[in-house]
């Protein structure tokens, strides 16, 4: 079983899963608007996404499992961090790729630019796929595992509240359904 922030956690990866195929149909029918602000809106998603992650789930779990005497509950606090540190590299990872996919769209000129941008995209999303099934399968259950009920409720609030927190260059429809921004340009840092 897992808990209530695995499953939100695990139901915020099918909404991004759902807003990368709206990305890659814009960019297949060479809609660079749709294409630009679709990839924004992902991108930003998955940032506060991995923020809640890193602020939360992650410090959380492994806190927890360097205090267990007894190591059938989890993983060992060594094997649990080498895991950790792989999905720590992969959200660098497409949080790098994305961005520059975002100023490469923004300035782009020609059609050359969005078959980069695509297969950028492409690279992300099957990275992505194996990066979720190792959180939802293995990080996510620890959580279960490793908490009583009220620390799982407390994590949960922790995650919703991240999950909340969105730019404002973003309408709260817009952050919930995945169509249209404020307009605004994204920070690319």
């Amino acid at each position: 079983m897992v808990s209530q922030t695995g499953q939100r956690l695990a139901h915020d990866h099918a909404q991004l899963d759902a807003l990368m195929k709206q990305l890659q149909q814009a960019l297949k029918t060479g809609d660079l608007e749709a294409g630009y602000t679709t990839l924004d809106l992902f991108w930003a998603r998955l940032a506060v996404h991995i923020r809640a992650e890193h602020l939360h789930l992650f410090p959380r779990v492994l806190s927890r499992l360097s205090k267990i005497v007894d190591q059938t509950v989890g993983p060992s606090p060594s094997q649990a961090q080498f895991i950790v540190d792989a999905l720590r590299a992969d959200h660098d990872f497409f949080m790098h790729e994305l961005a520059q996919a975002i100023g490469t769209l923004r300035d782009m000129k020609n059609g050359e630019t969005l078959k980069a941008i695509r297969e950028t995209v492409l690279e992300v999303e099957k990275r992505l796929l194996v990066h979720n099934e190792i959180e939802e399968k293995q990080v996510y259950s620890w959580a279960t595992a490793l908490f009583d009920q009220q620390e799982q409720m407390e994590l949960l609030t922790l995650i919703n509240n991240e999950l909340a927190h969105y730019p404002p260059r973003f309408t709260s429809d817009t952050w919930g359904t995945g169509t249209e921004s404020k307009g605004e340009e994204p920070i690319v840092r």
